[in-house]
């Protein structure tokens, strides 16, 4: 497999602005890859980013067949940018007994029922259910018919249904009721440090950005080659401290709005490259043992992800 072809097959990401370097004090004290012998400078960079939905008539999307515990569900379901899609409030009132409303104001449809709340919003990456963030790589929308359509996996999600597409349609089990509250889901200490670090590397990037960075804490707790907390990962000093942040103060710093909604998406499991290990921004960089020893994933807005 080619490097362009992993790339594409790798997902998706948008950005990130100061400098996260993750380098070790010389390639020999840790696992490396054979070192690539080029630097940034040389190689294309393969942007990522997520999809848009820019026709809105639902007519020009192939229809598709959901099933719910084997039964063939009514509700029109669509493909879009290869994605299941639902429309929503029919899908609602087809498997739960909740109701669904169209806030025009906020181009936003709000569903309520016993212990759950959710909010899709036209043109949003992100539902939100009992407080949890949801994420997709392709929106929801509000299309030419009047009604929202989101992508099947969040509100399969957002209603604990086992989801599986992988044969054509799309495959549901189970019963629905509400996701766990955010309360009660988000480790406190977790959300505190890794929203942290995601504002202070990636401020002002766009979400998709943001999340890569998190993503790179997430595969690092997960590394047998680093501490298995994201504390630990954060503050980590084996080979010399991983993130400026934790230099220069920034890590300490009230995070955005933005980056607290990017850590609970990490925090939800989803994950831009499961290989992304580290991360530079190319132009403040002064070190150049990533682009030497690592390997070159993709670039997300001024950051550039290695394995």
């Amino acid at each position: 497999m080619n490097r362009k072809t992993k790339v594409v097959a790798s997902a998706l990401i948008l950005s990130s602005a100061l400098s996260m370097t993750g380098f070790a004090a010389s390639a020999n004290e840790v696992p490396t890859y054979q070192a690539s012998q080029r630097s940034v400078a040389l190689f294309e960079r393969y942007e990522l980013s997520v999809s848009k939905v820019y026709n809105k008539n639902v007519g020009a999307y192939s229809k598709m067949r959901v099933l719910l515990n084997g039964a063939i569900l009514s509700s029109d379901a669509r493909i879009i940018n290869g994605m299941p899609y639902v429309d929503v409030a029919a899908f609602i009132g087809e498997v739960t007994d909740m109701k669904a409303e169209y806030k025009s104001a906020a181009k936003t449809l709000n569903v309520k029922g016993q212990g759950f709340e959710m909010d899709i919003i036209d043109s949003s990456n992100v539902v939100y259910a009992n407080g949890r963030t949801l994420f997709a790589m392709s929106p929801s929308a509000l299309m030419s018919n009047g009604k929202m359509y989101a992508p099947l996996q969040s509100v399969a999600k957002a209603l604990s249904f086992r989801y599986n597409f992988n044969t054509g349609e799309a495959l549901l089990s189970g019963t629905a009721k509400p996701i766990a509250h955010a309360s009660s889901y988000y480790a406190e200490d977790a959300v505190y440090w890794l929203s942290r670090i995601i504002s202070a590397e990636s401020r002002g990037e766009a979400l998709l950005g943001q999340i890569a960075v998190g993503s790179v804490v997430m595969n690092r707790v997960k590394s047998n080659l680093y501490p298995n907390t994201i504390w630990g990962v954060i503050f980590d000093k084996k080979y010399g401290v991983q993130f400026s942040p934790i230099i220069d103060g920034s890590i300490y710093a009230t995070p955005t709005a933005a980056s607290v909604v990017a850590a609970k998406i990490c925090l939800e499991g989803f994950n831009v490259n499961e290989s992304a290990l580290f991360f530079l921004y190319p132009k403040h960089s002064t070190s150049s043992w990533i682009p030497n020893n690592r390997e070159y994933l993709f670039s997300i807005g001024k950051h550039d992800f290695y394995a």
